[in-house]
This record gives structure tokens, C-alpha cells and sequence, in this order.
């Protein structure tokens, strides 16, 4: 008997060897991570794997002076131009890295981007598709991604691949120019349903979605915040709201009485660092919030002019994040809401003192 045990544990571990030895060689190409001197940041950088973007937000200095990333790679990967090398961004050049996997059959390609903060005042009028997935996302006027929203995480839980699938999409209903923004609250799909995400609210936001874990940690994934200098005033813009017919709670349980609201705010907070949907509304490093007041039906197209509340003046050396957040349904971050709840958004403006 032991010695039919010792014959099998020995036929088990000369599988184990064989497996070990016949695994296959990454397939993998992701630039996983993207360093410099913190000092030349006047952001986190943002890697966006769905659309193949690296994001960064740069000082004046580094903007003229460049600087030389270090890089992390899918295991066995390599990538060109090679980890270390400089990049100067004062010139025309477009710059890229191209990852190949250690099995050397995929490739993949990261543009790097320098967001230009320039002008706040926003009318949505250019929009992009992203190839896989088929969600829309607003871009600048210098084709830089500036805002984002839920949708990317959405397309994680098995929404059909169409624009008009996803909460937040352009619309041709606009108060200036050719589009808007739309946002619609829609149901959870059969997968979000399985982590407890019966509705997805629409979204529009300053700052990244980090979709890695966003249907374990959506609230962590949605980070609020781009760079910002000065101090502002107020926050103004144009919106259309209309509520759905039910409201429901986490559970998808219906509340009789209970009419859904939209929910539109600013925020400014100190640091580099993005707040998230879990401290967005009470970190120690706001500043200033400047909330709509009444987030009820308006049918008409109807105008905010929030002045911010300041918990003290802004100093020029600090640096500053400014968060802007619009939502469909007010709780939706709690997953509560009425499906076919509609806010449309155009014309956003931060007025700086």
C-alpha cells in the first residue's frame, strides 16, 4: 500500500513537471506601470488600457525640459522606445510606446498624452467611440481625454456592444452647438447582478475610470479630479432632468412615492492624488464644493450659477485638484435610482476669480 501511495505521488509530481514545463510563454503586452519624478506631476498618471492611452499631467518645467519614464511590463515583454529614454514634448513629435509580448505574437500600442488643462468651459461637441467596446467618451478640442465616466466599467458586465446600451452617450438635444451630454439610468446586466448592481446610473466626470476591478470596487475605480490652479468663484451650466418612472433600491425593490433626482457638483481639493466615489463627498482635503441645489425635474433646458463655498483661500503654491460630477441619480453611487431616469448637460463653466 505505501508503496502504491509513493508510485502515485511520483506520477503526480512528474505531472506537475510536465505541466510546468509545457506552460505556455505570456501572451501579454500591457505597460503596467509609468514613473518619474513626482516633482513634474501635477497628476497621477493614468494609464487607460481600454483605449490604449497613457495620461500625463505635467508641470510647466517638465513640460519644457521632458522627462525619462520608467516602465513596467507585462512578464517577458519588452517595448520601444525602451524604459528610461526621454521624452520632450516641446516639439510636434507624437509620441508612443509599441509592447510585444514575450511569445511574440501580440502587440500592442500606448499613445501618450499631455492634458492640457487651458480654458474650463466645456460644450461636449467632440466625442469618440472606443473600438472594443463600443461606448462613447467626450474628447478635447485637441483630441486629449479629459472627462470620463462609468462606461467603461459597464462594458465589463456583458452590456451589448452600442452606444446607446451605455448611460452616457452624446445627443443631438443641445442647448449650444451640435451635441450634449445624455446620461440615462439603465438596469444591470445579468453579471452585475451576480456582485448585487441592479441599476447603473449615468455618469459624466473630471478625471479617470480605472477598470481593472470595477465590478469589485466600482466606488475605488471612479476617480474624481484634475489638475487645477486658482481659486474659483462659481460653477455654471445648462440641464435638462427627467426622472423615472420607479425608484428602487439596492435590493431592486420599488419605493412607492419615492421620485428619482439628478445630481450635479463641483469639487476643490488639495493634492495630486484623486478622491474616489468613497471619499468625494468628505475627505479632509476639500476645499471648496459648489452643489445644485435642487436636482428635481426641469423639462426646459434651465441654467446653474453655484457660487463655490471656500473653507479658506486658496494658496498659488499648493497644488490643486478640481473635481466635477454629474449623475442621472443622485444615490446611484449606492446603486439606488429609477431606470430611464434622463439628465442631459451642456455648456459647463468653472468661473475663476
Amino acid at each position: 500500500m505505501r508503496l502504491r501511495k509513493l508510485c502515485y505521488v511520483a506520477v503526480l509530481a512528474g505531472s506537475m513537471q510536465a505541466c510546468i514545463k509545457d506552460a505556455p510563454i505570456n501572451p501579454e503586452a500591457d505597460i503596467e506601470t509609468f514613473t518619474f519624478d513626482k516633482s513634474q506631476m501635477a497628476s497621477d498618471v493614468f494609464i487607460d488600457q481600454a483605449n490604449g492611452a497613457i495620461m500625463l499631467y505635467l508641470t510647466p518645467d517638465a513640460y519644457e525640459k521632458g522627462i525619462a519614464p520608467r516602465l513596467t511590463l507585462s512578464a517577458g515583454a519588452t517595448v520601444t522606445p525602451a524604459s528610461g529614454d526621454s521624452l520632450r514634448f516641446n516639439t510636434a513629435d507624437t509620441h508612443q510606446y509599441v509592447v510585444t509580448s514575450a511569445n511574440g505574437l501580440n502587440k500592442k500600442t500606448y499613445k501618450v498624452e499631455v492634458v492640457n488643462i487651458g480654458v474650463w468651459k466645456w460644450d461636449f461637441e467632440k466625442w469618440m467611440l472606443n473600438a472594443k467596446d463600443k461606448y462613447q467618451y467626450v474628447i478635447n478640442d485637441d483630441s486629449t481625454v479629459f472627462w470620463s465616466s462609468g462606461n467603461p466599467g459597464i462594458a465589463l458586465s456583458g452590456v451589448p456592444k452600442d452606444p446607446k446600451e451605455y448611460p452616457l452617450r452624446a445627443t443631438t438635444e443641445a442647448y449650444h452647438g451640435a451635441y450634449a451630454a445624455e446620461m440615462v439610468t439603465r438596469k444591470g446586466t445579468a453579471l452585475s447582478n451576480l456582485v448585487g448592481i441592479k441599476l447603473f446610473a449615468g455618469s459624466l466626470f473630471l478625471g479617470v475610470f480605472e477598470s481593472k476591478n470595477a465590478l469589485f470596487e466600482p466606488l475605488k475605480a471612479t476617480q474624481f479630479g484634475q489638475p487645477y490652479i486658482g481659486q474659483p468663484l462659481r460653477f455654471t451650466g445648462y440641464y435638462k432632468y427627467t426622472p423615472g418612472a420607479n425608484y428602487q433600491d439596492k435590493s431592486g425593490t420599488i419605493i412607492p412615492g419615492m421620485i428619482d433626482s439628478c445630481s450635479i457638483y463641483a469639487v476643490l481639493y488639495t493634492g495630486s492624488s484623486r478622491l474616489d466615489a468613497t471619499n468625494i463627498h468628505n475627505s479632509d482635503r476639500i476645499i471648496g464644493t459648489a452643489y445644485l441645489p435642487d436636482g428635481s425635474a426641469r423639462e426646459n433646458w434651465t441654467r446653474f450659477d453655484i457660487p463655490f463655498v471656500l473653507k479658506r483661500q486658496v494658496s498659488s503654491k499648493e497644488k490643486l485638484m478640481m473635481a466635477i460630477v454629474a449623475s442621472s441619480s443622485k444615490d446611484g453611487d449606492s446603486y439606488k435610482g429609477a431606470i430611464g431616469s434622463r439628465l442631459v448637460l451642456d455648456n459647463l463653466e468653472i468661473v475663476h476669480q
